[in-house]
């Protein structure tokens, strides 16, 4: 309900501009008592703002008053009544009665006083403060005597105020109204015509207060009157009004002042007695106390000037005579300031939060300050502290702005809590502190940040898809959407394929998961780029570098090389049965995948046809004979090899090697597979010309190898005087210059070799029955890290085989690489190979049979330095380097290389009927400036030479006798190395390597 406004609305506006507030001053006039909702006036218009605004700009109303009186409506701009008003409740008696508000509108800050005068209605009537009074008159009572009348009490003001009394009809008494300095009305009793107590006792009257409102209000109470007899003097106060000063907050029981009345009858009738009037009011009888006897007023409760600066008291005098007559006084009491209030500090508008690029001069907050003392105990200074970046402005009469004075940098702080102290002057000075909490709002100015400026991963092979690898951590000094982070994997390749088909990652907490299992023979590392970008607009991102390391897993089993099955055939190697202890039968090469100790092999017999007959390298893979073979061990021996790594848990593979034993021929005869006679029908003839064969054949054969070891010996003590070139033909007993290569023919274990004119014809032919019937090639080759020979079987050689004479220099190109792999891996070459290569080194040599035992050296590169034994010295005077025989061959070592050394093997073979025996073997090594020494084959000599690019020599080697038991049987070998150097000629087999490797 809308109830118009009856008062007079008065708008005054004051402008001003101080840091960038606009005020103004507004003042509307409405009469108390208006109910909900009444109209105080359209402020919107009357401030010239727009109402489609207010709400956008925060418009708002602040009072100091304890209840909410008015109100403001945001959609039309009307001030209303909010709650009921009374005057009387607000603002007592005093003559003028205001609402004090401020309107604050924001965006931009705008600040109005409002000054609302609550007009008095007449709401209240006047009232006694009893119903009903009792006088007592004494019968002498003469005529005109004034008897003074409780005074009635209106709470309106100005014409709605107490205005006049009047006394009911009666025959003895009027009504004398009489008007206070302060312009207060009283009435008192004015005796007409005597009294007569024997004629009526008591009179009773109805005093009516009326006010001047329209319409009138009026009170009533009862006066009854007790005659009595005289008693014809009253008290009389020696001041119509007392005046006295007090401090507020004085103690209770202080002295205010001291009435005093006299009354001239004698006895109780003047002995006088003091009182607070019956309408003194109740807070002023709460306050002080009037002591009935002396007449002492004092302080009786707390006195604040705040809440009243003047308190007026009606005090009465009346003596203890029979029918006493009161008579009043009035007592003025001022209070006396004290400065016992602190300051109080309102705000009254806080902009939080405040962006941290804010600019300087911001206006964070609009504080008010009030103090309830007067003069300089009300005036108020507030300061904040120096070390925050904002100022305090004081911008109107007790208001201030709080603004910033500098940029904020939310990362550095993210909120102040501002002390504001408000000091007044007064002495001793009170001062009050409030904390103002400004927060700083967040911008996205800072990139994220990772943990660590790269990582590194090391996942282990075979990894489960989806496996979490690692896991990033970034983080960014922002605050919320500025602070959220999501991760992802920059494009990029790994080995050609995108990097998200290997890697994928968790865009909210960073976790890397691999996509795909990792295989470490495959792909060993890689890398990946992580990008951490924040969700703040515009967004930053920053970078960082993930290097993952695959662990090797032993997954791989060895894989066998060599030798491998031909046709699905079992591998098959030839042994000769007249071979010793030790000898390489061949090796089991294997490769594994895996890398360290997942890689590491080891060997060992699964299986054997004879356990005791074999044995395996550990790590080598070497097959050798454990003891000599005799007549009575299977021909056809099988062996079962397990290779192992070393990994946890170890994976093997296994091989089978069938191991062919005949008289008196090289190791391998992997062409061969089992050559076994057709069966005959047994038969006892056949039996005994069998044995008597065989018994002449064998002592044939031991005095052809007695003959063949004497000259030999002797011939050795020849060749001492001779530069051999790395080829040289043994053939008994003569020399060629040009080297044939390292071939034999075999047919029926006949050994034939044959030379040129130049070469002496002292030749041998060795026969000896066999089961071959053809023609084979042989070739001589050794394995690396081995100190023993071996001496293969090769295809059957071509009856129409002939040497070459010419292409030296390109014969030796043309033995490439794959012809020495065949070689190293007992593989087969046909004799017109050889052949021509012999022919193509030396034109002058051609194949025959000969009488003398042959040496052969073979070089060969060792590329595991740690496998040799140690100790090697060159201790038989025998040994010695020549230079200069014939054909001069270079031995290169490339540049740079560490771990190689070259080894030359002398191996000397007796030929006899039925097959050739190795009589003696030695070796050197050179690359390092070593010499080897084998405890079991003698001693070799050093090579020399280190040259800028590698190095290249040009040697010849010699042969050096085994250890002896006695000195008897060292001279006994001495003879019989003088008689074989006699009719020993050597053939150098050489098989090497130029630049670039074997």
């Amino acid at each position: 309900i809308w109830v118009p406004v009856t008062g007079l609305v008065i708008c005054l506006l004051l402008c001003g501009c101080v840091v960038d507030l606009v005020l103004a001053q507004i003042r509307y006039s409405i009469p108390e008592e208006l109910e909900h909702g009444a109209f105080v006036g359209n402020i919107a218009e009357d401030l010239g703002l727009d109402v489609a605004k207010l709400s956008a700009r925060r418009f708002r109303i602040v009072s100091g008053a304890k209840k909410q009186y008015l109100e403001v409506n945001l959609e039309n701009g009307i001030l209303f009544v909010n709650e009921k008003i009374d005057r009387e409740e607000l603002c007592e008696r005093s003559p003028n009665c205001f609402l004090h508000l401020q309107v604050v509108i924001e965006n931009p800050l705008e600040l109005y006083r409002v000054e609302v005068e609550i007009l008095d209605v007449n709401d209240n009537s006047p009232s006694f403060p009893w119903s009903e009074f009792n006088l007592d008159i004494t019968e002498s009572a003469a005529p005109g005597s004034c008897f003074p009348l409780e005074s009635a009490q209106d709470q309106d003001v100005g014409t709605n105020s107490l205005r006049s009394y009047q006394l009911s009809a009666n025959e003895h008494f009027i009504l004398n109204i009489q008007t206070r300095n302060d312009g207060s009305k009283f009435a008192e009793l004015v005796l007409d015509t005597p009294l007569d107590r024997e004629q009526q006792k008591k009179h009773e009257m109805v005093l009516t207060a009326i006010d001047g409102g329209s319409p009138e209000r009026s009170g009533t109470a009862v006066i009854t009157i007790t005659v009595l007899d005289a008693n014809d003097n009253v008290p009389v106060f020696d001041r119509s009004v007392y005046r006295a000063s007090l401090v507020e907050n004085a103690q209770r029981g202080t002295l205010v002042l001291k009435l005093n009345a006299t009354d001239l009858d004698e006895g109780s009738n003047g002995e006088v007695t003091y009182a607070f009037s019956g309408h003194a009011p109740l807070k002023v009888r709460e306050l002080f106390n009037v002591d009935p006897y002396t007449g002492e007023v004092r302080v009786k409760g707390v006195v604040d000037y705040e809440k009243a600066s003047v308190y007026e008291l009606y005090v009465q005098a009346k003596d203890r005579g029979p029918s006493a007559v009161a008579v009043h006084s009035k007592v003025l009491v001022d209070i006396l300031d004290v400065n016992d209030n602190a300051p109080e500090v309102i705000l009254t508008s806080v902009s939080t939060p405040v962006q941290e690029d804010a600019p300087p001069g911001t206006v964070i907050a609009v504080i008010s300050v009030m103090d309830r003392d007067s003069g300089e105990n009300g005036n108020v200074d507030c300061q904040i502290p120096s070390n925050v970046p904002f100022q305090l402005h004081s911008s109107f009469k007790n208001y201030y702005t709080l603004v910033t004075s500098e940029f904020l940098d939310r990362e550095a702080v993210s909120e102040y809590n501002i002390t504001l102290t408000a000091r007044d002057l007064g002495s001793p000075s009170l001062s009050t502190r409030k904390t103002i909490l400004v927060q700083v709002s967040d911008i996205n100015d800072n990139p994220p940040r990772f943990s660590q400026p790269s990582y590194t991963v090391y996942v282990t092979e075979n990894n489960a898809p989806g496996a979490s690898i690692c896991s990033v951590t970034a983080f960014d000094p922002d605050s919320n959407q500025n602070a959220y982070l999501s991760y992802s994997i920059l494009e990029g390749q790994i080995q050609g394929m995108p990097v998200s088909t290997y890697v994928s990652i968790n865009s909210d907490n960073g976790n890397i998961y691999a996509l795909r299992s990792f295989d470490y023979e495959q792909l060993r590392n890689f890398q990946i780029l992580v990008q951490a970008q924040d969700a703040g607009f515009p967004p930053l991102a920053s970078n960082v570098t993930v290097n993952v390391f695959v662990l090797d897993q032993n997954d791989n089993a060895p894989v066998i090389v060599s030798p491998l099955p031909k046709n699905g055939t079992v591998a098959t190697e030839v042994v000769p049965r007249s071979v010793d202890a030790g000898y390489l039968v061949t090796k089991i090469t294997a490769l594994d995948a895996d890398a360290g100790q997942n890689s590491r092999l080891s060997y060992q017999v699964l299986q054997a046809t004879d356990p005791g007959l074999f044995s395996v390298a550990l790590y080598t893979g070497e097959i050798r004979t454990i003891r000599r073979l005799v007549e009575k061990d299977a021909t056809r021996q099988r062996l079962v090899i397990l290779v192992k790594d070393n990994g946890q848990p170890p994976l093997s593979a296994t091989v089978s090697i069938v191991l062919t034993v005949v008289d008196s021929v090289p190791e391998s005869l992997s062409d061969f597979g089992d050559l076994t006679l057709s069966p005959q029908p047994p038969s006892n003839l056949a039996l005994y010309l069998i044995v008597s064969l065989s018994t002449i054949s064998l002592i044939f054969l031991v005095a052809i190898i007695v003959l063949a070891a004497v000259k030999c010996y002797k011939d050795r003590e020849t060749l001492s005087g001779y530069n051999l070139p790395p080829f040289a033909c043994c053939c008994c007993g003569g020399f060629q210059p040009e080297p044939p290569p390292e071939v034999f023919k075999k047919s029926n274990l006949n050994l034939q070799i044959s030379s040129a004119a130049k070469v002496p014809t002292n030749c041998m032919e060795v026969n000896g029955n066999s089961s071959l019937s053809q023609s084979y090639c042989y070739k001589v080759c050794l394995t690396p890290e081995s100190a023993k020979s071996d001496f293969m079987f090769l295809k059957p050689c071509s009856p129409g085989s002939t040497p070459r004479n010419n292409e030296t220099k390109s014969a030796e190109n043309s033995w490439n690489a794959q012809s020495r792999s065949a070689s190293v891996n007992n593989g087969a070459t046909t004799p017109n190979e050889v052949q021509a290569y012999v022919a193509q080194l030396n034109p002058s040599v051609s194949l025959t049979a000969t009488t003398k035992p042959i040496s052969l050296f073979y070089l060969i590169k060792n590329l595991d330095y740690n496998s040799c034994s140690t100790s090697w010295v060159c201790d038989t005077p025998s040994c010695s380097q020549t230079n200069n025989i014939g054909q001069i061959t270079s031995l290169t070592m490339p540049q740079g290389h560490k771990h190689g050394r070259a080894i030359i093997l002398h191996t000397m073979w007796r030929i006899r009927k039925g097959g050739l025996s190795i009589i003696d073997e030695k070796w050197q090594m050179a690359g390092f400036g070593e010499t080897g020494e084998d405890t079991e084959r003698g001693g070799g000599k050093e090579m020399e030479g280190v040259q800028g690019h590698g190095w290249t020599e040009t040697w010849a080697a010699c042969r050096s006798a085994p250890a002896m038991s006695s000195e008897a049987e060292e001279r006994e070998r001495e003879r019989e190395r003088e008689r074989e150097r006699e009719r020993c000629g050597f053939i150098f087999v050489e098989q090497g390597w130029g630049k670039g490797g074997v």
